[in-house]
């Protein structure tokens, strides 16, 4: 149905209506943006929450159990959620709100347009009215005057007593009058014929296209209401493809839960490598008491049924309140050579340092390899640039692939002593064939062990830190008996030693002591005076020289 041809009359009503569309456009364009809202809103808070419940964790701290390793999975898939979500509020915002914002300014352009037009072709028929108005009012009033010339004339004509030139007058009077209504009749014919002539192109033209116009608008505004609203669901119905990815990686992570796996990761993460104690034999301390023979009793024989202290089965109070289970432990300060973990974990924590010690080595070997393939194209190339400018990176990385060496080294002699004691199960010093790997050498002074005993140092190389000589064992004194360390070796002082730490052995230069237990890696070496003092000396402070036989020396000096 068209507005022109039905609605001819409520151009008003028209004006109001078209109005209101676009009030209602820019309605939804107004909820639009306040979903928009919400969805950032939204994804900005989980995203917050995830950050909350995922904060930065360093190497060691890495979670390994399954559980957490699912939770941490579900937090990811939930900031990927999040991100969804804020794609949603994105298109949201430039295909539906700003788009809806645009159309309706275009909108009221094109409205304001119609209907400055249609009041235009008013304005243009009422003026046409007023012209033809106008014209019939003063034929009106031409044909009243005419009238009364008219009468005038008629009763002047009939009266005996009236001159002849007041007949003529009133005749002429009356001509005048009638040729002046002929022609205000001719006009308001005229005027009459020009609106109704304008007032058919009004209603059947102009109204018509103008309503048609503004009914094309309306039309239109509503399409596009109509494609908003699908735009609006078309931009969730894209992201439900991937937040269905998110929910299954849930679910996936939520099914990846092994508490078996968790059971054996608790057992990996606390096992100590340690047996559990055995029985303790009984300790008679009555075998010295004199017995009568009116006790009425009948004595044990005093090398019968007596069952002898062992001293490898003395308990020290310390090593008493380790054999309890839920003992109150207490805690050791963490260590460079984890001496203060458990063997079994110790073990593990040195292995995992020796890996990343292996690949930053080798890191530093590609690095090497490549500056030399550069140094080399720059020797066979000049102009490519010059070679010696390569050269204090090469020595760089050369310096540091000596460190990482050493510090490999040192980790593996740690790494053979823990691996030593865990496989003995309670030695209280394993053979030095198992445990020392550490070369027959002294450290130099840039921390790189050496064979070559003519390399010397006149002046003293770096010491060790005192704080790391001899860590003991978390378990060493479950042990205490008193005989003295085999003798290893001898080593003749090359520089003095103040020995001012607690542990240390003062010595002078060019003194000989002998070894009573090797180097571990920590730069200490166990040293005993002819005297029978004992500590420890810095290894690169002595020349040492191994006894041939001094796996399972029985010497004691």
């Amino acid at each position: 149905m068209a507005w022109g041809t039905e609605l001819w009359d409520q151009f008003e009503n028209l004006d109001k209506h078209t109005q209101w569309g676009i009030d209602f456009l820019e309605r939804y364009a107004k909820f639009v943006k306040e979903r928009l809202e919400i969805e950032q809103t939204y994804a900005k808070q989980l995203r917050n929450l995830v950050k909350k419940y995922c904060p930065k964790r360093s190497k060691d701290d890495e979670p390994r159990f399954s559980s957490c390793l699912s939770f941490y999975s579900i937090l990811n898939e939930l900031n990927d959620y999040a991100g969804q979500r804020e794609v949603v509020a994105e298109e949201m915002g430039h295909n539906v709100y700003g788009e809806l914002m645009r159309y309706s300014q275009d909108l009221k352009s094109e409205r304001k347009h119609h209907l400055q037009e249609g009041r235009k072709a008013q304005q243009y028929l009422d003026q046409c009215w007023k012209h033809m108005d106008n014209s019939k009012k003063k034929f009106e009033r031409e044909c009243k005057e005419a009238e009364k010339s008219q009468i005038s004339y008629d009763r002047l004509d009939n009266d005996i007593n009236a001159t002849k030139s007041e007949v003529e007058k009133a005749k002429s009077q009356l001509y005048l009058r009638t040729h002046s209504a002929d022609e205000s009749k001719n006009e308001y014919a005229a005027q009459l014929q020009n609106f109704n002539g304008e007032q058919w192109k009004h209603f059947n033209v102009a109204i018509p296209q103008i309503f048609k116009n503004l009914q094309d608008m309306d039309e239109r505004r509503t399409v596009k209401l109509g494609e908003t609203y699908r735009s609006f669901a078309d931009v969730e119905r894209r992201v439900v493809p991937i937040i269905s990815k998110c929910l299954e990686g849930m679910v996936t992570a939520a099914k990846a839960v092994d508490q078996r796996k968790d059971s054996a990761i608790v057992v990996e993460s606390f096992k100590s490598g340690f047996e559990p104690p055995g029985d303790f034999p009984f300790e008679d301390y009555s075998q010295n008491l004199s017995r009568t023979g009116s006790d009425n009793t009948i004595s044990t024989p005093k090398n019968e049924g007596v069952v002898k202290p062992d001293p490898k089965h003395s308990i020290s109070k310390a090593a008493k309140n380790k054999l309890w289970l839920f003992g109150k432990k207490p805690k050791a300060p963490s260590l460079e050579d984890f001496s203060h973990l458990p063997p079994e974990q110790r073990r593990k924590r040195l292995q995992a340092r020796i890996d990343e010690l292996s690949k930053e080595l080798q890191k530093e070997v590609d690095q090497r390899d490549a500056l030399n393939k550069m140094k080399d194209v720059y020797e066979k190339n000049p102009q490519m640039g010059d070679p010696q400018s390569l050269q204090p990176k090469i020595s760089e990385t050369m310096c540091n692939m000596e460190k990482l060496r050493s510090e490999i080294h040192k980790n593996e002699s740690w790494l053979s002593e823990v691996e030593g004691k865990v496989s003995t199960r309670g030695d209280r010093r394993p053979s030095a064939d198992v445990n020392h790997h550490t070369p027959h050498g002294r450290e130099s002074p840039e921390g790189s062990y050496t064979d070559d005993p003519s390399q010397e140092h006149r002046s003293p190389p770096h010491q060790p830190d005192p704080r790391q000589a001899h860590q003991p064992d978390e378990f060493d004194d479950e042990f205490d008996d008193d005989d003295p360390l085999p003798v290893l070796g001898h080593c003749k002082a090359l520089y003095s030693f103040d020995g001012q730490n607690e542990g240390t052995l003062l010595m002078k230069e060019d003194d000989v002591l002998y070894i009573i237990e090797e180097d571990k890696g920590d730069g200490w070496t166990r040293a005993r005076k002819q005297s029978g003092e004992e500590g420890y000396v810095p290894t690169s402070y002595v020349e040492i020289a191994m006894e041939k036989n001094s796996k399972g020396a029985v010497t004691y000096i």
